[in-house]
């Protein structure tokens, strides 16, 4: 009897660890790998948030005045052909451009993620858009809080979720574009922003927040090297 507990334990022994260290791994991986998205990209709002009276805002240490909004929502911009619009972020030159088809709309320096903070590459479909939001987070030089940041276009694909907040979105606290500074979003001077934002669906339909749906799908954008 006692040789065939004995067998028994290193029989469990040699089945059961294995199985304990395969599941142990697989936790690990799916918590770093949760922990790694967990995070809001750029601490911002996902959707729309705008303080009225905000008046200053802080950028790597210095304090940066906001600019009033617009006040008015303008109407979708019409496309001169039936071509599909969508949009190209070249991280390498820090550049991005619009497209009608191979027909090009707009082309302007951007400013991208950091190099610790990276914009996601691959191919992303705008989700939401928001007239204007806050965004607020990192720590020590680079933290920031900036309320009312302008034309937030956000986009998400299978592997990188829309609740991360990566976006495209109008700059108003530094105007030193071709070089990266973001916290992953991508950088627009804000004329650029505002173009885009009524050139993009989800067409914003007079509203100063909204998201995709089956009869207002979002611009595709490719984000490379």
């Amino acid at each position: 009897m006692a040789k065939k507990r004995n067998h028994k334990n290193i029989l469990f022994f040699i089945i059961g660890v294995p199985v304990f260290l395969i599941v142990a791994l697989g936790l690990i991986s799916f918590t770093a790998k949760k922990s790694l998205f967990s995070a809001n990209a750029c601490g911002c709002t996902i959707s729309e948030n705008i303080d009225p009276n905000a008046k200053e805002g802080t950028f790597e240490g210095k304090k940066v005045n906001v600019p009033a909004l617009a006040g008015e929502i303008k109407e979708p911009v019409l496309g001169a052909s039936s071509a599909e619009r969508w949009i190209e972020v070249d991280l390498s030159e820090q550049k991005i451009r619009a497209w009608e088809g191979s027909q090009l709309y707009l082309e302007s320096l951007v400013s991208t993620g950091l190099p610790w903070w990276p914009t996601p590459q691959g191919e992303f479909r705008i989700w939401a858009k928001a007239r204007a939001t806050k965004m607020e987070g990192g720590s020590g030089r680079y933290y920031y809080y900036l309320p009312n940041v302008p034309y937030v276009m956000f986009f998400e694909n299978g592997e990188v979720p829309g609740w991360r907040g990566f976006s495209l979105h109008g700059t108003y606290w530094h105007n030193d574009f071709g070089r990266v500074h973001s916290h992953g979003c991508v950088n627009l001077p804000t004329p650029i922003a505002e173009k885009l934002f009524y050139w993009t669906n989800p067409a914003s339909e007079g509203k100063g927040f909204i998201r995709t749906d089956a009869a207002n799908p979002g611009t595709r954008i490719v984000i490379h090297e």
